[in-house]
């Protein structure tokens, strides 16, 4: 009975196995005729999407949220349309309407808008004054392109560039006529020759460096950078560049017209500046050497501000070098035409000025005087009297240097624990200083920058600058000689272009939350303080290479990036390059305004790879000039 029961399936369960299968396929054909239906009438609704409206959050509320009237709007005629028309702006296209902007006259091809000779007049002269930055106000600003002038030519290719320079570049005589006897420039048919002589060293930069190298050690890396103040036409620091010393030097824009701008057109670092009430633009304990030839500062004035000022950008240990008035007053007196009672006095008051700075002279022969600052202030700090001037300043901000008055006080050096310490920590010898941790990143003095991010920091750009050299090919091959960075970070961009016959002017923004400048200068390099929401202190057409790593993201709230964009054109050499990094859409903003501007330009994926979304925009300002026939 067991086995039949089963064997045998019984007949209810057959029948209800049949109903069951009748039932399912009545409801799918059911479903089907309905879905067919529905799908006929509504074919042609409009694709508008469902307004939903808005639901209370209570047990009453519907499971689902109800459509609005909007869904059950009355059948169109209308297509579907399947494009895609919120998309993002593709690379290298854009829908913003280029403004184009048109030359500006040819008088103001050598415009320099901080400063500006018209507007200085309206400062004191007192101290200089009239020569510092002098900003044009927002409503002044020239929305205009700086143009080179008629027959402009490319720059002499390194080291060539050295000694000559295109007429037509810098039509300007007056230093070969003034400075004639002194050897600063010569015209020689369509260009210039700068034979190195300079107000003190009229037989020749070379020879003067020799003579300095013989009182003080200039060749075995422990001097890697030097500071001209007053520079002429800078062949002291253009003949220090053999000796792998690197100089920033300086001058104002005054009757030595276009001195800083024959000095960078030569390939050789420069600025337009001036001791006078503000800082210069430097670190503290930033320069292995200071210089002054004959530059007519007022050294034993104003309380030795002056002097009390290189010692703040001076590194322990540093030296000094001054010649000129009033060193060897008894042979130059009259013709320097002061009297030497005049002379006697002023070295004088210099001598004791630099005692007081606890700075010890080191050698006096010839036209040369040598101080060199002590390595910490743990002597100087105890062996001075109560009221001796000047004072230690008890502010620790001695870094701080845009627009911040000089103070008649010592900057203090780090803390030392014996008095053969050097303050601050020493350095490497050049080369092996450009890549060895700056001391500001082993003391911890700056927050957030480790030993750690620094190598990373260093792999990161010897990355980059390979990519780079696939991008622009040029770059490896000499093209560019005068680079900047707009926000040099830690310098890692210099350090990975150090093998190439380059220089780099390492920017670091003014309010910047990480100030590296100092840890720059601790690697060998130079570089300035600056806010890109003003122009450069240089003249038009001095750079040939120009990097913006996420500068234009950093400025996007601060200021008008159009007239960012402006002043890299005005710096910018003709047929020169910029590189920017920084996120697609800022790119596109950019790209759309150098249009305008007459540069060419493409978007290229970052170095990683297409899905990293920070793109590298690459640059080339076209060549143009300014027509002949207009007049200045």
């Amino acid at each position: 009975m067991g086995r039949e029961q089963g064997g045998i399936r019984h007949p209810e369960l057959q029948r209800m196995r049949v109903t069951l299968t009748i039932g399912v396929i009545g409801l799918c054909a059911t479903a089907y005729i309905l879905g067919a239906w529905q799908g006929t009438s509504s074919s042609n609704i409009n694709p508008s999407p469902a307004v939903y409206t808005r639901t209370q959050c209570d047990d009453d509320s519907d499971a689902a949220p109800r459509a609005s009237s909007a869904a059950s709007a009355q059948p169109s005629g209308t297509p579907l349309d399947f494009q895609a028309h919120h998309q993002v702006v593709g690379f290298n296209e854009s829908s913003l309407v280029p403004e184009k902007i048109s030359a500006c006259r040819l008088k103001y091809s050598e415009y320099t808008p901080c400063h500006d000779p018209r507007r200085a007049r309206k400062f004191p002269k007192a101290m200089m004054q009239y020569r510092e930055r002098h900003c044009p106000k927002k409503e002044d600003l020239f929305r205009c392109l700086i143009p080179a002038p008629p027959n402009y030519k490319n720059p002499f290719k390194w080291p060539q560039s050295l000694d000559y320079a295109w007429y037509d570049n810098i039509p300007h005589r007056e230093l070969s006529i003034e400075k004639a006897v002194q050897n600063w420039i010569q015209v020689e048919g369509d260009r210039f020759r700068f034979p190195g002589g300079g107000t003190m060293f009229p037989h020749g930069a070379d020879a003067y460096i020799d003579d300095i190298s013989a009182l003080i050690p200039l060749t075995d890396g422990n001097i890697r950078t030097a500071l001209d103040t007053g520079c002429g036409v800078a062949s002291w620091g253009a003949f220090l560049l053999k000796r792998d010393i690197i100089t920033m030097s300086f001058a104002p824009r005054d009757s030595h017209e276009a001195q800083v701008q024959f000095a960078l057109e030569r390939g050789v670092p420069a600025m337009i500046g001036v001791m006078a009430t503000d800082r210069i633009p430097y670190p503290a304990r930033a320069f292995d050497m200071a210089h002054c030839s004959r530059c007519l500062i007022p050294w034993n004035k104003l309380d030795g501000m002056y002097l009390v000022e290189v010692d703040r950008v001076l590194r322990p240990g540093g030296y000094w070098i001054l010649s000129g008035p009033p060193v060897h007053w008894k042979r130059h007196s009259k013709g320097w035409q002061r009297t030497e009672e005049d002379l006697k006095q002023e070295q004088d008051e210099i001598e004791d000025l630099a005692k007081r700075l606890c700075w010890k002279k080191v050698v006096e022969k010839d036209d040369l005087a040598i101080w060199q600052k002590p390595i910490n202030h743990m002597e100087c700090a105890n062996s001075r009297k109560v009221k001796e001037t000047p004072q230690i300043c008890n502010s620790s901000d001695v870094d701080s240097a845009w627009y911040k008055k000089m103070e008649t006080c010592i900057s203090p050096l780090p803390d030392v624990k014996s008095e053969e310490e050097v303050a601050g920590g020493p350095l490497e010898k050049w080369p092996e200083r450009a890549f060895a941790v700056p001391p500001r990143i082993t003391r911890g003095l700056l927050s957030g920058l480790t030993l750690e991010k620094f190598q990373e920091d260093n792999k990161l750009w010897a990355e980059r600058v390979e990519y780079y050299k696939k991008l622009i090919p040029p770059l490896a091959k000499g093209r560019y000689r005068n680079v900047m960075d707009m926000d040099a970070g830690m310098g890692g961009f210099a350090a990975a272009l150090m093998k190439y016959p380059l220089w780099m002017m390492n920017v670091v923004p003014a309010g910047s939350a990480r100030d590296a400048l100092g840890v720059i200068y601790e690697r060998g390099f130079i570089g300035t303080y600056h806010d890109w929401c003003e122009a450069f202190s240089t003249y038009p057409r001095t750079y040939d290479l120009i990097h913006a790593d996420e500068v234009f993201s950093f400025y996007l709230d601060r200021c008008d990036i159009t007239y960012i964009l402006l002043e890299m054109d005005r710096i910018l050499r003709p047929e020169g390059t910029v590189i920017f990094r920084d996120t697609v859409e800022m790119l596109v903003k950019i790209q759309a305004i150098t249009e305008g501007m007459r540069w060419k330009s493409q978007i290229m994926d970052h170095e990683s790879g297409p899905f990293n979304p920070e793109k590298i925009l690459v640059a080339v300002k076209t060549y143009w000039t300014a027509e002949p026939a207009q007049k200045r």
